[in-house]
């Protein structure tokens, strides 16, 4: 990804650092605690431990985002919840774009049919969408807002161009 990083007054793109990324799939009951991670509270929420962030995607299923190589995370995630769970490493599968900047919000909004409002969706909230038709996990930072994109590799080039393209004329 040549493109990145790029910035304008009021929106920066970055490729994040490589993390490693680890889907779960997990039957009940669920344990608050998993492998010293908590779980999210709740559907499209996220709870971060030190550089590991935990993304609930669906009902019985969660990513685990880790900066950094944590090559022993898998393990250790499959020995915490034994048989009653299903371990992938994706990290291989997808890249992450990170989008800050005074007008981040208003650029996914422009791609994105999901409500952005700080009310609706805030620091600590996820979801599986679509950006510019691209199937994307966002997962909203900090209420600056930033935001990391994480996206199949073979559709990155293509939405990094919409993301650039798109900031074009939006103010701060």
């Amino acid at each position: 990804m040549a493109k990145l990083p790029w910035s304008s007054p009021v929106v920066d793109l970055r490729e994040a650092p490589p993390a490693r990324q680890i889907g779960m799939r997990l039957r009940p009951p669920f344990p608050a605690d998993l492998a010293g991670l908590a779980l999210p509270p709740g559907a499209n929420r996220v709870t971060a431990t030190g550089a590991m962030r935990v993304l609930w995607l669906g009902p019985d299923e969660w990513l685990v985002v880790a900066d950094g190589e944590a090559t022993d995370l898998p393990a250790r995630l499959s020995g915490a919840a034994g048989s009653r769970a299903a371990v992938t490493d994706l990290s291989s599968s997808r890249t992450i774009v990170e989008i800050g900047g005074s007008a981040a919000r208003d650029l996914l909004a422009a791609g994105c049919g999901l409500d952005l409002h700080p009310r609706a969706f805030a620091a600590g909230h996820c979801a599986q969408t679509l950006v510019a038709r691209v199937p994307v996990i966002l997962d909203q930072l900090d209420d600056a807002p930033r935001y990391r994109l994480l996206v199949r590799r073979s559709y990155a080039a293509w939405l990094i161009d919409w993301l650039i393209d798109a900031s074009h004329g939006l103010q701060g």
